[in-house]
């Protein structure tokens, strides 16, 4: 890792490196290792000095939820040596920008969304997103339509590299959400799985995620 004196020097910068240190113990404490588990910084809403100090103390992967905020944000930090994911709920007629912008667009969970990306972006990654807590208003496919949606996508030459969710509230929820999203990304021959954030990190972790998504405890609240 390297960082100018002044970055360096700067309480955003000593604020984060110290909070990552603390979420790779956090990681650590589950008997994973830092190199199975990929840390996402989810940067959505923050400026752009949040991208470059993520950069800065080691984050190669940031996560942004609103295709406006992509688009600025790549533009702003093209110098900036990072991979962008676009991790909010998918609306078609945006694909085509964020397909321009997102190097992995996750959230996927419609065959519409697999057709429209399809038809923009050849062999873009996506990670199909399920919802196991069949509460309104959550995005996510039911697990008995993921099987389809990978194999859709695949027949449509999309690189899809894994499941991902978003666990409801509580540590039971957590652990059942995430235990089902490993069994299913097994039983599909996926290796990559997208869970665990701030609050449940560890529970993902013990139960086989290889990527979180966190911000508040990187980045403070917003």
């Amino acid at each position: 890792m390297t960082t100018s004196q002044a970055s360096s020097a700067s309480p955003l910068f000593s604020r984060v490196a110290q909070n990552l240190l603390d979420l790779q113990r956090r990681i650590e404490s589950t008997g994973r290792s830092l190199s199975d588990v990929r840390i996402v910084g989810v940067t959505k809403t923050f400026g752009e000095d949040v991208v470059r100090v993520a950069r800065e103390v080691g984050l190669t992967c940031v996560g942004e939820n609103y295709v406006e905020e992509l688009e600025q944000k790549r533009l702003s930090c093209s110098d900036v040596d990072v991979t962008w994911n676009y991790l909010g709920a998918l609306q078609t007629n945006k694909i085509a920008r964020i397909a321009q912008n997102a190097d992995v667009i996750c959230g996927v969970s419609r065959i519409k969304e697999i057709e429209k990306i399809a038809s923009v972006k050849d062999a873009a990654s996506i990670y199909v997103q399920v919802d196991f807590t069949g509460a309104a208003g959550r995005n996510g496919a039911v697990e008995s339509d993921v099987e389809a949606l990978v194999a859709r996508a695949k027949d449509l030459g999309l690189d899809v590299r894994g499941l991902m969710c978003v666990a409801a509230p509580g540590n039971d929820a957590a652990r059942l959400s995430f235990s089902k999203l490993t069994i299913l990304a097994n039983s599909l021959g996926l290796k990559e799985r997208s869970m665990g954030m701030t609050d449940d990190l560890e529970i993902a972790c013990e139960l086989g995620s290889t990527e979180v998504r966190i911000g508040r405890a990187l980045f403070g609240p917003r």
